[in-house]
């Protein structure tokens, strides 16, 4: 079964036990909420750096599939298909 992999930003990889990316199986396309609830399970801390209390996007988080930023397409209902790299960015705000 293909996996869907999820690349983290320098700054999120220390919640994540320091790894650049994380991997969950696929069997078809999932949406960017169930692919999040699966790779961040392990990782409470990066999951609340994502999402806020009530399961949105955090304001200074961008996450993109295939080049898209998903508030531009279904937000988290946006599906990810097998095979798809999905990139989080995450904004640094400062001066």
């Amino acid at each position: 079964m293909p996996d869907i992999t999820v690349l983290l930003p320098s700054v999120l990889q220390p919640l994540a036990g320091g790894q650049s990316y994380l991997t969950t199986p696929a069997d078809g396309a999932v949406t960017v909420e169930s692919l999040l609830d699966a790779v961040t399970g392990n990782y409470p801390v990066l999951a609340r750096r994502i999402r806020d209390e009530t399961g949105s996007l955090r304001r200074y988080v961008n996450i993109y599939v295939n080049g898209e930023e998903v508030r531009r397409l279904k937000g988290l209902d946006t599906e990810v298909a097998a095979g798809q790299e999905v990139l989080i960015i995450q904004s640094v705000a400062g001066g």
